[in-house]
């Protein structure tokens, strides 16, 4: 079954890197970042685990933790930790989570015949303190994950979920905001007191809200 924007995100009880964890239960009030890998000891996700261990700062700011998911067993994982640990110059300071039986692979649709039978497509979900997917993305094996689009979009979503605000193409974290349609003019004021322009009645912005 596809898993949509809004939908809770399955839970589960895994075997990982860091011991077995119960997935909503490890999330606690988090937000979370679950992405996958089709197999270990493969060249493009040696590189994204070592750029989310060295990115660990930045997700703690954000109140995110991180967790990736293989279909490879837990010493296989040791091996290929080691590996990353080598030659990204950095400490894997998330759980990478075993699933040799592809429990949690079928649960959140990451196997896709049409790319392969027999792995992971390489696929992040964003899940919020409540539990619900608010992102989906799916990479092609031959192409790393952007991480700084991922942060970009986290940093979108904790925003909206507080104003009522929506952000505008190549938004990044500081820049102004577009009001939501739902927001009459007249309660422009209160809402926003930094000003707002209008460029159409439709196309209001405002300045982030939430920085001085």
């Amino acid at each position: 079954m596809a898993i949509r924007l809004g939908d809770t995100a399955p839970d589960f009880t895994a075997q990982t890197s860091m011991g077995e964890i119960s997935f909503h239960d490890w999330l606690g009030d988090s937000w979370g970042m679950l992405f996958s890998h089709p197999a270990d000891f493969t060249p493009v996700c040696t590189t994204e685990l070592g750029r989310t261990a060295t990115l660990k700062p930045e997700f703690d700011k954000r109140n995110v933790k991180a967790i990736a998911v293989s279909v490879d067993p837990i010493d296989s994982h040791e091996g290929w930790i080691k590996d990353i640990e080598e030659t990204q110059n950095c400490e894997v300071n998330f759980p990478l989570i075993a699933d040799q039986d592809r429990k949690v692979a079928e649960l959140y649709d990451m196997i896709h015949p049409n790319a392969s039978n027999k792995a992971t497509v390489r696929s992040v979900f964003v899940i919020g303190p409540d539990k619900k997917v608010k992102l989906t993305l799916t990479y092609p094996p031959s192409t790393g994950r952007n991480f700084q689009e991922i942060l970009r979009v986290i940093d979108s979503l904790q925003l909206t979920a507080d104003y009522s605000v929506a952000t505008p193409a190549d938004w990044k974290d500081g820049e102004d905001v577009v009001i939501s349609p739902s927001i009459t003019d007249a309660q422009i004021p209160e809402k926003f007191p930094k000003g707002h322009t209008v460029i159409k009645p439709y196309l209001r912005t405002t300045p982030q809200p939430n920085r001085d």
